[in-house]
């Protein structure tokens, strides 16, 4: 199966996790490099493989004034819903566990000053505070109905993004899976109810909802520190500090403490039969195209912390495999201070994940008799395994250092400025986003074929 892909400016390669890359290092302008977009299963994507993909955009004409940012609310949406002329591209905003809309106060104000009126900048509040424990998928349920209550309210929307903080990564993976099946639900009822024999201009209409999200074109997918691959597995949830016995602990007690969630990011969630929800959400599983939903953003970038990270390892956030990880640049790109490192990895062609019979024996041990030997040869099996889905649509990765930040510990919320009078080192990270953000948004991409 092909899938759409934009194009990119080419740049030197190296190798990326076995596959060709491009790799950018630090002490040169970040700001020139785009990111690449990439297929499901590796293979060169075209608009010709998705009709609905078009690859004209209009311009608009006329600017729009009214402030075009909301934080947990649709007055804004509302104000600008009879407006035809208004923004043309929703940037939702994610926030982590135990959070709330007001974490990205800083970013909100910081993105709307650098992208301007084009974009509609909104702050999911759908999984405030303690819903954010009630497991992955209800979280992401509830953000698609809230993007789409957005979306229905705001006309002039034509292109739709997404940035995410921590555990918001991944609601927002499970939520684009939700609204990219509702296109393709809304797609076969209308045509269940076309005649066959004609062809109506509202035929064409429905098939450009192909490979979009709540009906609009998605553009780009960001993440900052999210546990992609669950925070289960050696210092994947740094603060245990490796200690073996602590790591022995965390599963059973993490239900306790958060919830359906806890048992979801130490993949323990559900039957021994069944895979954990993390894996499934790395391949097409069964109804829900979690993959193909990824593949359908022009640009994919994980934002990870390379250390002082108390909550969500370098290894989860930048899908990587421990062999993958190589010492950290510690000087910052050219006008991005603390982001040290640009690297562009291509799909990389695999048979996807599979749950094998010795994974769910392994499973059923860590869930009836947790011990450092089962923990360790469960999750071995399970990071392999979301790792091959994840790689075959293609990331850019963005590794990011607080070593010389005044509190480095406090990575985990400076990368998106929780507090700004608190977590201000994280400012080249936003002006980092949102100037790719830009960026992208008025270059005309170079196609290659990678």
């Amino acid at each position: 199966m092909a899938c759409p892909l934009s194009s990119l400016a080419v740049y030197g390669g190296s190798y990326c996790g076995g596959s060709p890359r491009i790799k950018f290092r630090s002490g040169g302008h970040a700001s020139s490099l785009l990111g690449p977009s990439s297929g499901l299963f590796g293979a060169p994507l075209s608009s010709s493989n998705f009709p609905g993909l078009d690859s004209s955009r209009s311009e608009l004409n006329f600017r729009f004034h009214i402030m075009s940012t909301s934080r947990g609310s649709v007055k804004a949406s509302k104000d600008i819903s009879k407006l035809k002329n208004g923004p043309d591209h929703l940037l939702v905003l994610v926030h982590g566990i135990l959070a709330s809309p007001n974490d990205w106060i800083y970013a909100e104000d910081e993105l709307k000053k650098r992208l301007g009126s084009n974009f509609l900048i909104y702050a999911s509040s759908s999984n405030a505070y303690t819903k954010t424990l009630r497991g992955v998928d209800g979280a992401g349920r509830r953000l698609a109905d809230e993007v789409l209550n957005v979306v229905q309210k705001t006309e002039s929307l034509k292109k739709i993004s997404f940035l995410a903080h921590s555990l918001g990564g991944l609601f927002t993976r499970y939520a684009i899976t939700i609204l990219y099946n509702q296109d393709i639900l809304n797609r076969s009822r209308h045509e269940n109810v076309i005649s066959s024999s004609i062809i109506t201009s509202e035929k064409s209409a429905c098939f450009s909802n192909l490979g979009k999200i709540a009906g609009l074109e998605p553009i780009n997918f960001i993440t900052l520190a999210t546990p992609h691959l669950g925070v289960r597995g050696k210092k994947q949830l740094p603060f245990l500090l490796g200690v073996p016995i602590l790591e022995k602990l965390a599963p059973p007690l993490a239900p306790i403490f958060i919830g359906r969630t806890g048992r979801q990011l130490f993949l323990t969630d559900g039957k021994p039969s069944k895979p954990p929800l993390l894996l499934r959400m790395t391949s097409d599983y069964e109804d829900n195209k979690f993959i193909s939903a990824l593949a359908s953003f022009k640009s994919r970038t994980l934002y990870a912390n390379v250390s002082f990270d108390h909550m969500v390892g370098w290894r989860t956030s930048s899908i990587r495999r421990e062999s993958e990880l190589v010492e950290p640049s510690r000087r910052s790109l050219d006008g991005y201070k603390h982001v040290v490192d640009v690297e562009y990895c291509p799909p990389v062609p695999s048979e996807g994940p599979h749950f094998p019979a010795k994974a769910a024996r392994a499973k059923e041990a860590a869930q009836t008799a947790s011990n450092t030997q089962h923990t360790a040869e469960y999750y071995d099996m399970m990071e392999e395994e979301m790792i091959r889905g994840l790689q075959r649509v293609g990331w850019k990765k963005v590794d990011v250092s607080f070593h010389s930040a005044f509190w480095p510990f406090f990575a985990h919320n400076n990368i998106h400025v929780k507090s700004e009078w608190l977590h201000s080192a994280g400012a080249g990270v936003i002006a980092h986003v949102a100037d790719n953000l830009k960026r992208q948004e008025s270059h005309t991409f170079l196609a290659a074929n990678l």
